[in-house]
């Protein structure tokens, strides 16, 4: 399954995800400016769909699709 590219490309997604969320999170924590915080929290919910729609299409995949 490593060597599976959708695999790869389905982590990368995911790991984005954390990635963005917690450069979010951060920005709260700090009190960035509320506009710059909602743009990255928007960033996090298409990149969140992404990786959903990655991960569903992945296991569609595998389980034969």
């Amino acid at each position: 399954m490593a060597n599976d590219p959708l695999f790869l490309v389905a982590i990368a997604a995911v790991l984005s995800v954390a990635v963005i969320l917690m450069f979010g999170i951060g920005g709260f924590a700090r009190g960035v400016d509320g506009k710059k915080s909602n743009k990255i929290m928007q960033l996090r919910i298409a990149a969140q769909f992404v990786a959903v729609v990655l991960v569903l299409f992945f296991v569609w995949m595998r389980s034969g699709g």
